[in-house]
């Protein structure tokens, strides 16, 4: 069988090269280009040359054939335009799901069945695995044999949600030679053989090209546009009839009456290492809501998708009074106090700004963190809260439209009115949370136990079995 190798010029993918030609197979190794550096809207630290160099040299070192391609056509129309388009309207996508769905496991399949490959294969830290019927036999649906995607072995590597979006045809024709290794492993091997890329560092930034200061990506084509920032108060929630209708709901729900969390406690996904992206946040604790199955299968469709929509913030408005300050009572302007909330600062645009974001906002005067909590991308206002316990920054509930849904295992498919346990991730190197999955008419929606922090439309959340298992993702 002839297999194609993504050769990035990185460790991952030279080791996934080497291992297959030991197993045999007839490799050969192809260089993609996704973009060019004298593109007015792509300029990295990351210099495409060096990395082609290095994939060249360990494709020599190995034994393999070598190729290039020229990828930039497709990469700009398939997803740098669609991160253009999010951005502008307010969302936050994800270009390294697309970038697999639409690049790897597409265009740059296609060139390799050019060159006469059957499959190919990239170092991704995953493993893919034959859906498998009672006597052992690979399950095939409309003729389609079926497979499974199942987490890498190293918890602090582990990239299959990159790969949430591909289709069982896609799989058919993709391996993951290493998704049953830890990268230290994954090093001594390239070590061991004397590979020119046993050293060199993981790739940063945006996916194939390179470290991206992204405000400064997206300046290159979004306008940039002074607005103002609020700083929401916590009376606001007091006051606000979504806020209210998402506790009453939710309270409702609970298997015991009582009070409903809709705080999560803060756990920085930025330390630990394996420790912590191996563990579930809300694993062992007892502050989490534990709903009742019966009474998530009685909520109405609508109710679902309110308790779904996230807090809208367009009336907190400020009125102007006149003052005389000064010895010479010079009349000025200034804005009445709002118990809501107050402008606290001036922005260039909100659609650079994303939610969760703290880094890049320039307040000062808090002893606590700030974080964005919402955008207003027509109003060109970005709002605010104080502090990791804020309650803007927490969301129990997300939905995912029908025409989003995308079942990896179709055969697991959920029905209208089913009500099923999964975990789930919402961005990558997010420990798997617990939740209910409750399919209607009108989406999928996840309730999760312990309230998820800075939820940003245009992220795929992605579904696990309890045996490391993805099953499906959308984005929401």
């Amino acid at each position: 069988m002839k297999v194609c190798v993504g050769l990035s010029g990185g460790v991952d993918s030279s080791v996934a090269a080497l291992l297959l030609k030991q197993q045999g197979y007839d490799v050969i190794a192809m260089f993609m280009q996704n973009w060019h550096d004298a593109d007015a809207t792509l300029h990295g630290d990351c210099e495409w040359e060096e990395d082609r160099f290095v994939a060249e040299l360990v494709a020599w070192k190995i034994g393999i054939p070598f190729y290039f391609v020229d990828l930039s056509k497709e990469y700009r129309q398939r997803v740098v335009d669609y991160m253009f388009n999010e951005y502008s309207s307010g969302r936050t996508p994800n270009p390294d799901v697309l970038c697999n769905r639409e690049i790897k496991f597409d265009a740059f399949l296609k060139a390799a069945q050019g060159l006469g490959a059957d499959m190919v294969a990239t170092g991704h830290y995953c493993r893919r695995a034959p859906l498998l019927d009672s006597e052992g036999n690979q399950v095939a649906i409309d003729g389609q044999p079926q497979w499974r995607i199942l987490e890498g072995v190293d918890p602090n590597k582990d990239q299959s949600y990159f790969l949430c979006q591909l289709s069982q045809e896609q799989l058919g024709k993709a391996l993951f030679p290493i998704g049953h290794l830890t990268k230290p492993e994954v090093r001594k091997i390239a070590s061991l053989a004397d590979l020119p890329s046993a050293d060199k560092k993981d790739s940063q930034g945006i996916c194939f090209v390179g470290k991206v200061d992204l405000p400064t990506f997206l300046k290159q084509k979004l306008v940039p546009k002074e607005g103002d920032v609020v700083e929401v108060f916590d009376a606001f929630y007091s006051d606000n009839e979504q806020y209210s209708f998402a506790h009453d709901t939710l309270a409702s729900l609970l298997q015991t009456s009582g009070e409903p969390l809709m705080i999560t406690g803060f756990s920085s996904e930025d330390s630990g290492g394996a420790a912590f992206n191996n563990k579930r946040i809300n694993e062992g604790s007892t502050a989490s809501n534990r709903y009742d199955e019966e009474k998530l299968m009685a909520l109405g469709d609508e109710e679902w998708e309110r308790l779904a929509e996230p807090y809208d913030y367009s009336g907190i408005t400020f009125q102007t009074e006149t003052y005389r300050s000064g010895k010479k009572h010079v009349k000025k302007v200034r804005y009445k106090d709002n118990p809501w909330g107050k402008i606290v600062g001036r922005h260039d645009g909100a659609q650079f700004y994303t939610i969760g974001q703290r880094k890049g906002l320039n307040i000062g005067g808090h002893q606590d963190s700030i974080f964005v909590i919402a955008t207003d991308i027509d109003r060109n206002i970005i709002y605010v809260g104080k502090g990791h316990s804020h309650k803007g920054l927490s969301r129990c509930c997300l939905r995912i439209a029908p025409e989003d849904i995308h079942w990896i295992r179709i055969d697991l498919e959920m029905k209208d009115g089913e009500v099923r346990r999964y975990r789930v991730r919402v961005r990558y190197r997010q420990p798997l949370q617990d939740a209910w999955a409750i399919k209607r008419k009108n989406g999928l929606f996840f309730l999760f136990d312990v309230p998820q922090r800075g939820i940003s439309s245009g992220q795929f959340a992605a579904w696990y079995s309890t045996d490391d298992e993805m099953l499906g993702s959308g984005v929401y």
